[in-house]
């Protein structure tokens, strides 16, 4: 296990520079980068938005990505404005560099986790990853963890009593819990317990309370949960449905199985049968989904949650560095979340083994 455990983590570097590269490349030929931002600002008006990045060189020392620099006409915004001032800006932003020597040093930047300072705030991006990280675990792990402990239970006893009234209506309900997107089941939840309506009982905003440093350890916890409940229930609702139907099919395709059967004809309880037998082959298709599932509602699932309960996560930072074109926090955000996801998968392998002994990877061709 250990050879297999060594070259997967040695694929981790080829498949982190793959997808780093291709959106590189992808992200040249994007309009509207920052610095037609910041010229339109400009133009506009306004003061375009560069804290803690400077015209001495701190800002284009750490720029890593963007669009490469064309030429001045090519601005659309640039019309009208001074040349110098429009070369000052594409200096200020870093862009003044040819492209291949972007893509070296944000290689080489990255292999020491060091991502630059984001181009309209006032922070690094490491700095801006730690903040909103906790945020992101919190809310991805507790929807996970409410997410498998209710469907693994609920798909068996559905999968036990196949074609009961019980398995017909809770069916019924997992589809309509399905059906009602996550961000409508937020308005609801906002509506009738935040103080919309009806009911002001869960706060809206934050994941904790302004006083929190202040409290004692039992009332930061209760503190914790209180603000944290809304959001994990509007994550978690359309979580249920396929790892209940996968746990359920799992378990049917077991049971129907010959050495089930055989069991069976030994006299054997049928409790031993489903817990020692049964369990351990159905899971490993429910272990398998892992991953993707966390991954899911860590990274893409909670992205509208995180901006109706004004919560800043990952998902957040993430989508405002898009829309604003920060490509530093973009692809240090990117290349978190692909590490992330890479590790996980191997996480996923080294627990079916954990789970089914029997599985050796390093006897695959």
């Amino acid at each position: 296990m250990s050879a297999y455990l060594i070259r997967r983590l040695l694929l981790v570097i080829p498949t982190l520079w793959a997808i780093i590269t291709l959106n590189f490349f992808i992200v040249q030929v994007a309009p509207g980068g920052p610095v037609d931002q910041a010229i339109a600002a400009i133009q506009f008006g306004q003061e375009p938005g560069m804290p803690g990045v400077t015209a001495s060189g701190g800002g284009a020392s750490h720029a890593h990505t963007g669009i490469a620099h064309p030429g001045e006409n090519q601005y659309r915004g640039a019309r009208g404005l001074d040349p110098e001032v429009i070369e000052e800006i594409t200096k200020r932003y870093g862009f003044d560099k040819p492209l291949h020597q972007r893509y070296f040093k944000m290689l080489k930047d990255y292999l020491s986790f060091d991502f630059g300072n984001s181009l309209f705030r006032s922070a690094s991006v490491v700095h801006l990853i730690k903040e909103s990280l906790p945020v992101s675990v919190s809310l991805g792990l507790w929807s996970t963890l409410i997410i498998y402990l209710v469907s693994i239970p609920l798909g068996i006893r559905k999968a036990v009593s196949n074609g009961s009234r019980f398995d017909i209506w809770s069916s019924a309900v997992i589809i309509v819990g399905y059906a009602v997107p996550s961000f409508l089941f937020a308005i609801l939840l906002i509506v009738f317990f935040a103080g919309g309506s009806w009911l002001d009982i869960f706060p809206l905003r934050g994941l904790v309370s302004a006083n929190f440093d202040s409290l004692p350890w039992y009332q930061k916890i209760t503190d914790y949960l209180w603000h944290i409940a809304l959001p994990v229930l509007a994550t978690v609702i359309g979580g249920f449905a396929s790892l209940t139907m996968l746990t359920k099919n799992s378990f049917l395709d077991e049971i129907r199985k010959q050495y089930v059967v055989t069991a069976r004809a030994k006299g054997l309880d049928e409790k031993r049968i489903l817990t020692r037998h049964v369990f351990r082959n159905a899971m490993l298709l429910v272990i398998a989904g892992f991953p993707a599932a966390f991954i899911s509602m860590f990274f893409t699932g909670s992205l509208l949650i995180e901006v109706m309960f004004s919560l800043n996560g990952l998902g957040l930072l993430g989508y405002e560095a898009t829309v604003s074109r920060d490509y530093p926090v973009m692809f240090g955000t990117l290349y978190i979340f692909t590490l992330i996801g890479l590790l996980l998968n191997i996480l996923s392998d080294l627990t079916y083994t954990l789970v089914d002994p029997r599985i050796d990877f390093e006897g695959r061709s």
